[in-house]
């Protein structure tokens, strides 16, 4: 999952890249408001974390123009403590959530998931596929009870494909969400990851859809999650 984090604090910026980068994502960062609405147009993040108070264009100003330009990315808003006002800004802007600094950053890394969640249609905090379980809390995976030992980059594509489960999902998607704007991207690099974790996972879980790309599904006889 790869999330855009805008926060012109450079102690918080790298606070949160780290526990960001930790939790299982992959960061970017805009610094102000006229990088952040560039990047929010033009990369596709999950979520963006956006900060009000911005050099250059305040942070509602960007979210308000996004969503003219029909950017759907959810959003969480940090706000100055009791800056009431600026929470109805934000929402009435088209913000998805809200958090005052000063903040613990589990509050941030919870209130993410739980975006992320609603916003793939999922319900459930930890997502399943058949006997496939994977916590986002922990970055832990299982299959039928037993803990997957999975890279940072393979637990970021199984995060993402759980997310989209059913759905397939092109190469060029899949690299589009794994790797920060900063990686030296390599497409054919994801059905190297595809193969090591149908080894992990067994071969059956990750269908190859010729052409258009791969579909995670549960196994025959499974329930999906």
């Amino acid at each position: 999952m790869r999330i855009l984090l805008v926060e012109d604090d450079p102690d918080l910026s790298r606070q949160l890249k780290l526990a960001l980068a930790d939790a299982g994502y992959a960061v970017d960062h805009a610094a102000d408001g006229e990088e952040a609405q560039f990047l929010g147009e033009t990369e596709p993040y999950d979520a963006v974390i956006l900060d009000l108070g911005l050099p250059k264009v305040d942070g509602v100003s960007v979210l308000e123009r996004w969503r003219r330009g029909s950017v759907a990315t959810p959003v969480l808003i940090l706000t100055a403590r009791g800056a009431w006002s600026e929470k109805v800004a934000g929402f009435d802007a088209g913000a998805d959530d809200y958090l005052t600094k000063p903040f613990h950053t589990e509050e941030l890394l919870a209130r993410l998931r739980a975006l992320l969640r609603r916003s793939a249609g999922h319900a459930a905090p930890s997502l399943t596929c058949g006997g496939l379980r994977l916590d986002p809390r922990a970055a832990r995976a299982s299959v039928n009870g037993e803990p997957l030992r999975l890279t940072s980059l393979e637990y970021r594509l199984l995060h993402y494909m759980m997310m989209h489960q059913g759905r397939v999902i092109g190469r060029t998607e899949l690299v589009e969400h794994l790797y920060d704007q900063d990686f030296d991207r390599d497409s054919n690099t994801i059905e190297v990851f595809i193969g090591r974790l149908r080894k992990k996972l067994g071969a059956d879980r990750i269908e190859t859809v010729r052409g258009l790309g791969y579909r995670l599904i549960p196994l025959e006889g499974e329930t999906a999650g």
